[in-house]
């Protein structure tokens, strides 16, 4: 089996996050079907994941409810779950829906606060979780702040918490110092960071001539697609008018919608070579 590194050295990519790449990519919108094992392996290994580690994942994500295993004969296929389905799309929308920089702030702000029992230490780490991939930061311990109008009230349903939780929708006071505010609330210079490293790295790439076509474009969107969705994750799309001057995550976002775009036919037509699949079956 021929393993494919043509990208870039970056971050280290969980294999889930580069599992859901491909399932998000290449099967979400073809339809309820299942991918043969075998295939899944061929496919990671041209990101970089070794065999061992995809069957590892495969296993994890199958006990934690985001993939069905259905057999066919002697063969093992794995299909998505509603749960994943709905993280799938919900992702589609961030990554290729919503812009980068948020040009388009009215001035208003959501605020979520709550109390929550001291023993719930795992409901309250899945709602900050879900609440800092949702774009708010902590203003205090337990008060989030996210700038515009988001409806959180499915978030705080689905997670069991809406007895806990009170949401209001504001504008600041000119007394409040926003940019001040920002600073203390986010981590700026680590988003930052994040996006000139990737726009760097993959604008240096493309220079080199990697991007011509010579290369793995499946392996190579794969990556492109999982590290760009985790940096995305970290960034709360703040309001521009109060970010630092030259922010570099427009030119990030430039850049990879550039490598996506040269990637995309090529990858889906070697994912289609290689990916042996069957209809998924009613559970």
């Amino acid at each position: 089996m021929d393993s494919r590194t043509d990208f870039p050295e970056g971050p280290q990519l969980r294999p889930q996050s580069l599992m859901f790449a491909f399932f998000g990519g290449h099967v979400l919108e073809e339809g309820p079907l299942c991918v043969y094992s075998g295939s899944v392996i061929e496919v990671l290994a041209r990101a970089g994941v070794g065999e061992q580690a995809v069957r590892s994942t495969l296993t994890r994500m199958v006990n934690r409810g985001l993939l069905r295993r259905q057999r066919e004969g002697r063969r093992m296929y794995f299909g998505l779950t509603p749960q994943a389905t709905e993280i799938l799309w919900n992702g589609k929308k961030r990554l290729w829906d919503t812009a980068a920089v948020n040009d388009d702030w009215d001035g208003t702000w959501t605020l979520l606060g709550f109390s929550l029992p001291e023993s719930w230490q795992r409901q309250r780490h899945d709602l900050r979780s879900r609440l800092a991939w949702s774009g708010f930061g902590p203003l205090y311990s337990g008060l989030w702040i996210a700038p515009g109008d988001f409806d959180v009230s499915a978030l705080v349903s689905e997670l069991g918490l809406a007895a806990h939780v009170k949401i209001f929708h504001a504008t600041a006071d000119d007394a409040t110092d926003i940019g001040l505010m920002i600073r203390d609330t986010w981590d700026l210079d680590g988003v930052g960071a994040r996006y000139a490293d990737f726009d760097k790295r993959w604008t240096d790439w493309l220079g080199s001539g990697s991007g011509s076509g010579s290369g793995d474009p499946l392996g190579t969107r794969l990556r492109l697609t999982s590290e760009w969705l985790q940096i995305i994750r970290t960034d709360p799309r703040l309001p521009a008018r109060h970010l630092p001057a030259a922010w570099p995550a427009r030119s990030a976002h430039d850049t990879f919608h550039r490598i996506a775009e040269q990637t995309g036919a090529p990858a889906c037509r070697m994912a289609a070579r290689l990916m042996e699949t069957t209809p998924l079956r009613p559970s």
